[in-house]
């Protein structure tokens, strides 16, 4: 474990591209600093969209470091330990869609994927802690920057606009870990359940998420709102839980999505 450890270290190298992801989030996070609106709102947008493509490559990140150490070591070659995005599919399913639903209805699609070859884990543990390990980190993620805006209280600006992807983060959890085909929570499922139910799953996987997305965004349209009141409801309440003001969310959430 530690032979693997210091290999996985040393596989680590951030990519320029994520290098300029990061640059650009800190860049919004100091235009919200700016006593003008135009910089506050511009500045909240590229924190919130910039910090979500930070942590879209963290959360693959997760999934395929903990793959390495579980014994598939074929996620090295494959580029999934150097944080770049393009190495998590196709980039516009991957980063831009996710993107554009997050703007269109502040509901942050999964995006990305890496390719685990779950013949090389060791058991089904490791499966499981494997499919755990993305929605983990934005748990963490969400955790980290509502801690900071508790300890370090920012200005208000700044304050919002970290609350409010604080908020992105914890609804991205909650939403992977449904047992939904295709998800990382029916992936934590997957290796214990009987063949027939993984047969469907397989078959379930490309469209059941869409399908669900599809739900959340459509059924309010028709006045049926309790599947998104639970999703936001348990979001609001692990957020509340965290330590997290909910009027500066809601206000960086406001300026994130100006135009409404």
């Amino acid at each position: 474990m530690g032979h693997t450890g210091f290999v996985m270290r040393s596989a680590v190298r951030p990519s320029p591209l994520f290098l300029v992801i990061l640059a650009v989030t800190v860049a919004g996070a100091l235009l919200t600093l700016v006593e003008q609106q135009i910089a506050l709102t511009t500045g909240i947008v590229l924190l919130v969209i910039g910090g979500w493509a930070v942590s879209l490559c963290l959360h693959e990140f997760g999934h395929a470091a903990v793959a390495f150490r579980g014994g598939d070591h074929s996620v090295r070659a494959k580029g999934y330990l150097t944080l770049d995005p393009r190495r998590y599919t196709d980039p516009v399913l991957s980063l831009v869609l996710p993107m554009l639903l997050l703007l269109a209805g502040g509901i942050p699609l999964p995006g990305g994927a890496v390719w685990i070859n779950r013949h090389a884990l060791r058991s089904k543990g490791v499966e499981s802690a494997v499919s755990l390990a993305g929605p983990l980190t934005n748990l963490v993620l969400g955790a980290l920057l509502v801690t900071s805006v508790a300890l370090f209280q920012p200005p208000l600006g700044l304050a919002a606009g970290l609350s409010y992807l604080a908020y992105v983060q914890i609804i991205a959890f909650v939403l992977n870990i449904l047992p939904v085909p295709g998800l990382d929570g029916y992936g934590a499922l997957e290796p214990y359940l009987p063949y027939q139910a993984r047969r469907y799953g397989q078959i379930a996987r490309p469209w059941a998420p869409l399908a669900l997305f599809a739900l959340l965004l459509g059924l309010p349209e028709l006045g049926i709102t309790v599947l998104s009141d639970t999703l936001f409801g348990l979001t609001g309440w692990i957020f509340d839980l965290m330590g997290g003001e909910a009027l500066y969310a809601q206000l960086g959430q406001l300026e994130f999505r100006f135009w409404n």
